[in-house]
């Protein structure tokens, strides 16, 4: 095996445990510092900006797995699909006009730390949206705070 992950929807934001804990298990179960994980699943949408957040002030799961090497995966970027429907011209346009689906993956995608986000799409015509979303320029630290605090936005800053 080259390389393991570990999911987790909320075990890491809300510290049942952490990413040292997660290491020590992996190094344990290899019998060494030589073990295969390589990666962390947890979510982040607009609707679950603290991840967001706490990664711009330089706290939380983020950084650390980005400071230990590891690969940082976020799903579900438009929130299993109700999204798109949720997010309002406005706050949209703040992300970056013209992306009114898009927005929620391009904020996502400009996460500091995510290496991968994780996607599904119903069809060809919405992986398309998805690459141009992420093929996007990355929002600022600066645009990303301007987001969580907009007054249409459904999100906790912290």
């Amino acid at each position: 095996m080259a390389g393991y992950g570990v999911a987790t929807w909320a075990g890491l934001e809300e510290e049942a445990f952490t990413l040292g804990v997660l290491l020590a298990l992996a190094a344990e179960a290899a019998g060494g510092q030589h073990h295969h994980l390589v990666a962390v699943q947890t979510p982040v949408s607009l609707v679950m900006m603290t991840p967001i957040a706490r990664a711009l002030h330089g706290r939380g799961p983020l950084p650390a797995a980005a400071d230990v090497g590891l690969r940082v995966m976020r799903r579900p970027p438009l929130h299993r699909g109700e999204l798109p429907g949720m997010v309002g011209q406005e706050l949209a346009d703040l992300i970056r006009p013209g992306l009114p689906a898009q927005a929620g993956i391009l904020a996502v995608a400009s996460c500091p730390g995510v290496t991968d986000v994780l996607l599904a799409a119903s069809g060809a015509p919405h992986w398309r949206e998805a690459a141009d979303a992420v093929a996007q320029p990355s929002l600022t630290a600066a645009k990303l705070r301007e987001t969580a605090r907009h007054p249409s936005s459904f999100t906790y800053w912290s």
